[in-house]
Formats: structure tokens, sequence, C-alpha cells
């Protein structure tokens, strides 16, 4: 995690140098968020039941494993998907703000 206590104050940065380090910092933080998806999406597949090739015999009881951890994840990749989507427009009206009217 970075420490940001010690990183002075931006006002005395030029505009176009303050909007390239928040460019920066957005498409830190979209990356970050990628990855985050990736790993719950790994997460996910990995907590599905596969299917044995064999099939169930004749006269056995199928069993089903009901999965309470999907549902979590799958909100929490909605929510990452969300802040995405949010960080990705902030980073476009921040390009749209550096070319001239």
């Amino acid at each position: 995690m970075l420490n940001y206590a010690g990183i002075p104050p931006l006002t005395a940065m030029a505009d176009t140098d303050s909007r390239q380090l928040i460019a920066a910092e957005l498409r830190s933080l979209i990356a970050r968020i990628d990855l985050s998806m990736r790993l719950i999406d790994a997460a996910m597949t990995s907590h599905d039941v596969e299917p044995e090739d064999d099939g169930p015999t004749a006269g056995s009881l199928e069993i089903f494993v009901l999965d309470d951890v999907t549902p979590r994840f799958a909100t929490a990749s909605a929510a990452l998907n969300a802040c995405r989507m949010e960080l990705d427009h902030a980073l476009q009206q921040l390009s749209e703000s550096d070319s001239p009217v």
C-alpha cells in the first residue's frame, strides 16, 4: 500500500503535470481493479463443482453442493466493475479537459 503522508501538496505543480499525475493514478487504480476482478473470477471458478466423468451410477443419490461463497464473489465483482466504470469515466473527463476548447 502506498503511503501518501510524505507527498507535498500539488498546488505548486503545473496544471498539465497534475493532470498527468492524476491520469497515471487513475490508470493504476483501473489496473488494480482488473487484477482483483481476475482473482475473484479465478476464486469463483475454483469453487465450481466439477461433475465426475462417470456420472451418477444407477440407484445412487445425486449430491448437490450449495455454494454460499459465489454470491459474495459476484457482489464484489459487480461493485468492482461499477468502480472501474466510474474510473474510466473520470479518466475520460480528465483527458477531455486536456484538449483545448
